[in-house]
């Protein structure tokens, strides 16, 4: 499957982004999805994740209860609303891919998209 993320940019600290990132290639709903970042210096961490029907979403400490990741089997593509920004929240976003069961630690993702930037100021 092939990702390409987008939505990405500069955001105000205390304002709100959406990321969207469309998948083609298979089956999209054949797939969990996972939204990650990697910040200046620092290695790439997970964020969000969601079941391939969109029943379940799991969250990083950091970005609980400020982002909700969504999907649109329909419309092949996966969501990354990011509300309340903060400065750190400033990193490349990547989406990824994965049948995995253990899609929601983060780990065993197995396709993932060029990124975007996302760039917060305080």
């Amino acid at each position: 499957v092939q990702l390409q993320a987008s939505g990405g940019g500069l955001g105000q600290a205390g304002g709100s982004l959406r990321l969207s990132c469309a998948a083609s290639g298979r089956t999209f709903s054949g797939y969990h999805m996972g939204w990650f970042r990697q910040a200046p210096g620092k290695e790439r961490e997970f964020v969000a994740a969601i079941s391939w029907n969109g029943g379940r979403a799991y969250y990083a400490d950091s970005v609980k209860g400020r982002f909700t990741i969504s999907r649109d089997n329909a419309k092949n593509t996966v969501y990354l609303q990011m509300n309340s920004l903060k400065p750190e929240d400033t990193a490349i976003y990547y989406c990824a891919a994965t049948a995995r069961a253990t899609y929601y630690t983060g780990r065993g993702y197995d396709y993932w998209g060029q990124g975007t930037q996302v760039t917060v100021s305080s």
